[in-house]
């Protein structure tokens, strides 16, 4: 399975290729768009910065889709773990929210009416946003689906990558890269490590004209 998940993640990064390059997202980097409205399932449009909690902000790109969010055969996916993980973060006042970028194939499992009725079926607690023409994406440097963003109360970036390190067991997880970091933002101790691989698909970018 494991194998055959990253064969699918290496593909899937053949479309980023097609894109000007993206500018990493440094530690200690301001939050980026948080300005840029979205379409949230959970009702109306909201920028990113209107749901930061008082002990800072997470943002994970996500999608309806791709087999290391959804689960597949052998694989638990880590969507699983995010209702669990949006009760945690309540408990931390830390903000979080789901962004969908996938805006090429909006008409292939990742239209804002799939993110609804996604959300529903998977019990999904938190924002779950729409990222029209994948503009926040671009300005976070997101690559893949998943691919988190932790940030302070200052929405400075504290860590960035992966929720933990096994996709396909979340009883085998030996890691919890998320939770550590939340726990050390909220206790302000160093957060160890900052950055982490993130594994998933590409998140799928539309092809804006006149670009190559």
């Amino acid at each position: 399975m494991i194998m055959k998940a990253a064969l699918l993640a290496l593909a899937g990064t053949l479309a980023i290729s097609a894109h000007e390059p993206l500018s990493e997202l440094v530690i200690g980097a301001p939050m980026p768009a948080g300005d840029k409205m979205m379409k949230d399932v959970q009702g109306g449009d909201k920028s990113l910065s209107t749901i930061k909690g008082e002990n800072g902000l997470l943002v994970v790109f996500s999608c309806n889709t791709c087999p290391f969010v959804v689960g597949s055969e052998g694989s638990a996916g880590w969507e699983g773990r995010y209702p669990e993980l949006g009760t945690f973060c309540r408990a931390n006042k830390v903000g979080f929210a789901l962004v969908n970028s996938n805006s090429a194939k909006r008409d292939a499992g990742d239209s804002f009416s799939d993110m609804q009725m996604h959300y529903k079926m998977h019990g999904y607690n938190t924002h779950y946003m729409l990222d029209e023409n994948n503009e926040v994406a671009d300005a976070f440097a997101a690559r893949t689906t998943p691919h988190v963003f932790l940030f302070d109360k200052n929405l400075k970036l504290v860590y960035k990558g992966a929720i933990d390190d096994n996709v396909d067991d979340p009883k085998a997880v030996t890691k919890h890269y998320l939770n550590d970091a939340i726990n050390a933002l909220v206790a302000g101790k160093p957060i160890d490590p900052a950055t982490t691989k993130n594994l998933g698909c590409s998140i799928k970018r539309a092809v804006v004209e006149g670009t190559h």
